[in-house]
């Protein structure tokens, strides 16, 4: 019996620590990065105290939260810069970037704040980022990308992105689709009249007219 407890308690702390994690992630997803620890705490079913024992800061909680989707989004705008048209590719990493965030509000929150104690999460945001920067270079010599844009259009982008509120989360991504659609045709140098994706019926206010729709 004594030689169990020891692997007891290891097991326990690492389903805790999966419990928070699932839990963080699952707040952030909706309701973004301003959530109290304690409410993760209570989402997770553990006492605010075990929480703060396995993640003393929220900084620490947001960035082992949202670990796998840096990973995601390191191969996103790796399979950018690897098309051999930097247009495409450009347009490549806009719609899945446009995705992955459109999925998971808390991680356009994470990506575009600063975590100067998270070494790791912050090397490959910064990666993204200057991706993304030298992709935007490729494209604009192409001639394909318009010469003023910035790498602050992108995370306008992913801003505006994540305010989208639809009532499912198929109907999140649809709209993602037509807004990252209606972002490439703005930063095309010289844009054609290319077909958007189906619109996606998003929550109106009764007064909006039917002619608007």
């Amino acid at each position: 019996m004594t030689d169990r407890l020891p692997h007891t308690l290891r097991s326990d702390a690492l389903d805790n620590r999966e419990r928070i994690l699932e839990a963080a992630r699952a707040v952030f997803a909706v309701d973004g990065l301003d959530v109290p620890m304690r409410e993760v705490a209570r989402r997770a079913g553990v006492a605010p105290a075990t929480l703060y024992r396995r993640f003393p800061t929220k900084e620490m909680l947001v960035t082992e939260a949202f670990t796998e989707q840096m990973y995601a989004c390191r191969g996103v705008v790796d399979e950018g810069l690897a098309d051999s048209d930097p247009w495409r590719g450009f347009c490549l990493v806009i719609e899945k970037m446009c995705e992955l965030h459109a999925r998971d509000r808390g991680f356009t929150a994470a990506l575009i704040s600063t975590f100067p104690k998270a070494v790791d999460f912050e090397a490959r945001r910064e990666y993204a980022l200057r991706a993304i920067d030298e992709l935007a270079r490729r494209a604009k010599e192409a001639g394909r990308l318009r010469p003023d844009f910035v790498l602050d259009d992108v995370i306008l982008v992913l801003m505006a992105n994540s305010g989208i509120h639809a009532t499912s989360p198929t109907t999140q991504v649809s709209a993602s689709r037509r807004f990252a659609a209606l972002a490439i045709s703005a930063f095309q140098a010289s844009p054609d009249v290319s077909p958007l994706p189906p619109v996606a019926r998003l929550a109106r206010p009764a007064s909006v007219p039917d002619a608007a729709r």
